[in-house]
C-alpha cells in the first residue's frame, strides 16, 4: 500500500497571514496539536504547533534571558525570538522546516519518518502542493480494513505445512534443526525445543498467519541453555 491509499484528503490548514489567535482557536476547537501552513497557491510553507505558542507576551511566558546571556546571543537571534513571542501573524511563529512525504511513497517510509522524528502526522504532497495528511490513526484504520478484507483460505494440509516450514526457514532466529510441524484438517501442531519464550511466540505467529490454518497447538519444549532445565509446552500441560 502507498500513502495515497490511506491518507485523509481534507487537510485542516491555516494561512501564513492568519493571526496567532485564529490558529490557537482552530487547534482548540478541532482538538489538534498543530496546523499545516499553506499559502494561497496551495504550497506548504510551514507548520504551527502548540509548542510554537507557549512563549507569548500575552500570557507573560516570553523568554527572559539574564544580561550576561544576552551578551552571548547575537542581535539577530534576539530579534527573531522577539518576533516569535510578540508577532501577530502565523508566519511570525511557524516552523518553516516541515517533514512531508510524497503521495506515492510506501507506508514503510511514513512509519520510518514518524518514528525517527517522533511525530504523529505527516503532510502529503504532490508536485509541491499539499493533497492530504497521513496520521498514525490512518495507519491503524488501514490495518483494521486490511484484516477485515482477508477472507478465510482453504488449502490442503500438505500445502499449509510446506508454507509454515518455508516461513520458518526464512527467519535466522528459528531453530530449524529442532522444529517439526504437522497439520491435520487445518489444525497445526508445532513440535521442538526452544531456548527462550520469545522464540515460542514468534514460531506460533508464523503458523497462525499462514493461510488455511484454523488453530495452532504449541508442543514446544523450553530448554534452559545453561542449566539444562526443561519446561513443558503450555498445551501439553493442559
Amino acid at each position: 500500500m502507498i500513502v495515497a491509499d490511506v491518507m485523509t484528503r481534507h487537510v485542516l490548514s491555516v494561512a501564513p497571514e492568519s493571526t496567532v489567535e485564529e490558529a490557537a482557536a482552530t487547534m482548540l476547537e478541532r482538538g489538534f496539536s498543530g496546523l499545516f501552513v499553506v499559502d494561497a497557491k496551495g504550497d506548504l510553507v510551514g507548520v504551527v504547533t502548540e509548542g510554537d505558542l507557549l512563549r507569548r507576551d500575552e500570557i507573560g511566558t516570553q523568554r527572559h534571558r539574564p544580561w550576561w546571556l544576552r551578551l552571548l546571543v547575537s542581535p539577530g537571534r534576539q530579534a527573531a525570538d522577539f518576533t516569535r513571542t510578540h508577532g501577530r501573524r502565523v508566519s511570525d511563529v511557524m516552523t518553516e522546516s516541515v517533514i512531508s512525504v510524497p503521495h506515492d511513497a510506501e507506508l514503510e517510509t511514513v512509519v520510518d519518518l514518524m518514528e525517527r522524528n517522533r511525530i504523529k502526522r505527516v503532510p502529503v504532497t504532490q508536485d509541491g502542493r499539499v493533497v492530504g495528511v497521513v496520521s498514525r490513526a490512518d495507519l491503524l484504520r488501514a490495518l483494521v480494513t486490511r484484516a477485515r478484507k482477508e477472507a478465510p483460505v482453504s488449502a490442503d494440509d500438505r500445502t499449509v505445512r510446506a508454507a509454515i516450514l518455508d516461513g520458518l526457514d526464512k527467519q535466522s532466529w528459528a531453530p530449524m534443526t529442532t522444529l517439526n510441524v504437522t497439520v491435520v484438517d487445518g489444525v497445526v501442531d508445532v513440535w521442538g525445543t526452544i531456548t527462550n519464550d520469545d522464540e515460542r511466540r514468534a514460531i506460533c505467529v508464523i503458523a497462525e498467519n499462514t493461510p488455511g490454518v484454523k488453530s495452532v497447538r504449541d508442543h514446544l519444549v523450553f530448554v534452559e541453555p545453561y542449566s539444562g532445565t526443561v519446561i513443558e509446552a503450555p498445551d501439553d500441560k493442559a
